[in-house]
């Protein structure tokens, strides 16, 4: 696509199919069968959610055959730790396998954001993702999995804390919860929503306006 112009998975395939294909060949790829239900119905059972690598089903060893469209697509990223020293809240560490293995594709086809957002950096060159901490978990499975598909550095990463209701629930849509689009709307001025927000996170002490073009300035003691 031409400079500038949004970037769809759904326009855009072939990175993924490509990227799928590497670890198909690996034989880290495989076709599974479970559901939401299959790994609930596995939680029940057991007194506690799957947790490592694999599924319920044991997919795996079964064979389905990735041609199979209504089936999830995983990939297998093994046991251990990954380890990365997040920019905003230090040393961190986790199993990228926490939960099963990763969902590649679902079983509707769609490319799913664990893995998509993977090829997207590694193929855009991303050296610094920054993101709200609620992804913090998903972190090692991203690692992993750029390693599997070639990439010799993680990007950086810098989770920052997120805006929350006093019950300390993160905002919703769902809930009709007021974004951004909303703020502008109701005629609030770019700096003052941004003022507003940074404070929301600890960057600012209290509420002031932050022109668009002051972010950087404003983050880059955060980052290192």
């Amino acid at each position: 696509m031409p400079d500038g112009e949004p970037v769809r998975q759904r326009d855009q395939p072939e990175p993924y199919e490509d990227a799928l294909d590497r670890l198909r060949r690996e034989g880290l790829a495989y076709a599974c069968d479970c559901t939401r239900s299959t790994f609930s119905a596995w939680a029940t059972a057991h007194s506690g959610p799957w947790d490592g690598p694999g599924c319920p089903g044991g997919c795996r060893d079964r064979g389905l055959g990735l041609d199979h469209d209504e089936l999830t697509v995983r990939v297998a990223l093994g046991a251990g730790a990954e380890s990365w020293d997040d920019r905003m809240l230090g040393p961190q560490s986790g199993d990228p396998s926490a939960g099963g293995d990763l969902a590649a594709r679902d079983r509707h086809g769609n490319w799913t954001y664990g893995f998509a957002v993977v090829v997207d950096d590694l193929r855009q060159s991303i050296s610094l993702v920054v993101r709200g901490e609620d992804l913090v978990g998903a972190t090692p499975a991203q690692i992993r999995l750029g390693g599997l598909l070639g990439r010799v550095e993680p990007p950086a990463f810098a989770h920052h804390p997120l805006i929350r209701k006093a019950n300390g629930a993160k905002l919703s849509k769902a809930d009709g919860d007021s974004g951004v689009r909303d703020l502008r709307a109701s005629g609030e001025r770019p700096d003052t929503v941004i003022g507003a927000a940074a404070a929301a996170v600890g960057l600012l002490a209290k509420p002031r306006p932050v022109p668009a073009d002051a972010v950087g300035e404003l983050v880059a003691p955060r980052l290192g």
